[in-house]
């Protein structure tokens, strides 16, 4: 079945105005396409251009050249109210509407629905109670905004966002200033919003473990490499990630989803258990410590591990048991004593 983008783009350039009338263009022949129903997560270093390209999809500063559309038609087909009744913008950018109290400045979301005069029906009011709700603001309706957190800002402007009722909402690092149960909440509510009502997301973050768990789709953009979209999971196994960010002696590891040093030792420890998750922390713990995890069986290794339980791990040694360890600590100082003896 072929989809229909909502929001898509075919050679488009984008930048900005520098002083004078110099302009800076960020990038060039970038293409897209965001789909209704689907979380897409923008990835890039600072200074890759996120922000510039969020705030030209959200219509908030023109392409320097191409076009994009929205629902096939160009975007500069639609009057700026229109845009606003079709995409929510929420920025990184402090507010400086402390002066008002929560509900007021979520009102103000339903600015293209009221016009001019903005006054609230009920349906107004209740979408503007709904928003709040699924951020987890509800409870400081009446609160000024001067006296929240930093992180209860940024959950009043995404609840402005959604009040809009906008089919497409982008927003720019939208987990910067929460705490981790927090972003893992806001992440799994934007994912939520677009799969139960068909909305089309679209967020920068660099929070790259939530966004390989829940993005449907990845936008990596950098100076150097450009642009590439595609489905979450034929990205990460495509090695793109790597060439986008690897940086050093930091590269990606595909088998643990994230971002490590490269390990700098030289004995390889072989490795054979039943239960995945004690099998990724042993992983973990042994190139923290230097070692090169490998697969059972390898002739190369000079230790192998078999793990029956987090209390009962053997090390072998040329097939030989060594001891028998209780837990993942006592694996390490086992290995580690040993891997000093054989330096002297």
């Amino acid at each position: 079945m072929t989809l229909e983008p909502v929001i898509e783009a075919n050679d488009l350039s984008i930048g900005y105005k520098g002083s004078g009338r110099t302009v800076k263009c960020v990038h060039k022949h970038l293409s897209f396409a965001l789909y209704s129903g689907e979380l897409t997560c923008l990835l890039g270093p600072n200074g890759a251009g996120k922000s510039t390209l969020l705030r030209t999809i959200s219509a908030s500063q023109q392409a320097l050249a191409g076009e994009w559309t929205l629902n096939g038609k160009p975007a500069s087909c639609y009057s700026e109210r229109e845009l606003s009744c079709w995409i929510g913008l929420v920025l990184t950018d402090r507010t400086s509407a402390g002066g008002l109290r929560v509900s007021e400045l979520v009102s103000l979301g339903r600015y293209p629905h009221t016009g001019f005069f903005g006054r609230l029906t009920r349906h107004d009011r209740e979408q503007v109670q709904q928003a709040m709700e699924w951020v987890g603001i509800a409870d400081k309706a009446h609160s000024y905004v001067a006296r929240l957190s930093d992180g209860e800002r940024q959950k009043v402007m995404i609840a402005k966002a959604l009040a809009q009722e906008c089919p497409v909402v982008v927003l720019d690092e939208p987990t910067a200033f929460l705490d981790v149960v927090s972003r893992i909440e806001m992440m799994n509510l934007l994912h939520d919003l677009a799969v139960k009502q068909h909305k089309t997301i679209l967020l920068s973050t660099h929070d790259l473990e939530q966004a390989l768990q829940l993005a449907d789709r990845l936008w990596l953009l950098s100076k150097s490499e450009g642009m590439v979209c595609g489905n979450t999971e034929d990205i990460v196994l495509s090695n793109t990630i790597d060439r986008f960010f690897k940086r050093g002696n930091i590269s990606f590891d595909t088998s643990m989803g994230s971002f490590r040093p490269a390990v700098s030792g030289s004995i390889k420890v072989a490795i054979e258990a039943q239960d995945t998750e004690l099998l990724f922390w042993l992983k973990n713990a042994l190139i923290r410590n230097s070692f090169i995890p490998c697969e059972w069986g390898n002739a190369n290794a000079k230790y192998s591990l078999r793990i029956l339980s987090a209390h009962k791990i053997e090390i072998y040694r040329q097939a030989i048991l060594q001891t028998v360890c209780q837990n993942i600590d006592n694996t390490l100082r086992f290995l580690n004593t040993e891997k000093r003896l054989c330096e002297k």
